[in-house]
């Protein structure tokens, strides 16, 4: 099992730097930030540009790998957005993973854009987007005709210093996205529903994703153990790092249900994810070391 923590892209770098360090200090394998524009009830408080954040934080850093959680559709463009990224794996040494997912037309990403689209298009747009991304990144020159981007001699050099490509790591739920993953990805990424009442409905929803994802897998010829399982903690009704037992408990969940990788928000002094930095403390001495 390896560990991932999200530090959201909410702190001047002067406070966040600190963060992102301790991140690989504690001994975290991943550390990621949010791609959004805004987000949720903290779409009025700061917020900071995910690529620029995480090119600090490679510049911060030296061993721990960076990720998006997640980028999608609502605000990039795969032409530029190929450009950005080889910029991160360059910066980063190779340590960059791409976290991408469809968006939603009901958050501020969307709306700030006035984007209203129907469920089917939105999947069609992604996994339009992922399959151009990944044309870009893996092919020198690219021309690009479909049904919601355009490409004219997109130029690749100098490629990225992970090979192929590097890793994507796709959010989905739903069959249509888990072909995308199943597709592109070298990672699935789950976070069950925002709607569970309970912890034990919550994990109830991430089995069933599972287990879709399983079919998925089967049905694109991909084995089981060619892609890594990601579950983020952010929707779960109670805080991982609540407690050390809490986050001891959620881990072995995660891993009886099959996931190689869990990510946990970063402790907040209130409001959402609230929790206490020496709770990250304990679970860095006591439970990283022995996973």
């Amino acid at each position: 099992m390896r560990a991932g923590i999200v530090i959201l892209p909410e702190y001047r770098w002067a406070d966040a730097k600190r963060r992102w360090s301790a991140a690989e200090e504690y001994g975290f394998d991943h550390a990621w930030t949010f791609d959004h524009l805004g987000w949720r009830s903290l779409v009025d408080g700061p917020w900071f540009g995910a690529v620029p954040t995480l090119t600090a934080a490679a510049a911060a850093t030296t061993r721990i790998r960076l990720g998006t959680l997640v980028a999608s559709p609502n605000i990039r463009h795969p032409v530029p957005f190929a450009r950005e990224l080889t910029a991160l794996d360059d910066i980063s040494s190779g340590r960059f993973i791409l976290g991408v997912g469809s968006g939603s037309d009901g958050d501020y990403d969307s709306r700030v854009f006035g984007v209203r689209e129907r469920l089917s298009g939105r999947t069609r747009r992604f996994a339009e987007f992922v399959e151009l991304l990944d044309a870009l990144l893996t092919t020198d020159t690219v021309s690009w005709k479909g049904e919601f981007y355009e490409a004219f001699e997109a130029r690749r050099a100098p490629g990225c210093v992970q090979q192929p490509r590097l890793p994507f790591v796709v959010a989905a739920d739903g069959p249509r996205a888990m072909a995308v993953a199943a597709r592109f990805g070298q990672g699935w990424i789950t976070m069950g529903t925002r709607a569970a009442p309970g912890l034990d409905e919550w994990w109830g929803s991430v089995a069933a994703a599972a287990h879709r994802f399983d079919d998925v897998l089967a049905e694109h010829g991909r084995d089981r153990g060619e892609i890594q399982r990601f579950l983020q903690f952010d929707s779960a009704p109670v805080y991982a790092l609540s407690s050390v037992e809490c986050y001891r408990d959620f881990l072995s969940r995660a891993d009886e249900l099959g996931f190689t990788d869990v990510v946990a928000p970063w402790p907040r002094a209130d409001g959402v994810f609230a929790g206490r930095e020496d709770v990250l403390e304990d679970i860095a001495s006591q439970v990283l070391p022995k996973l």
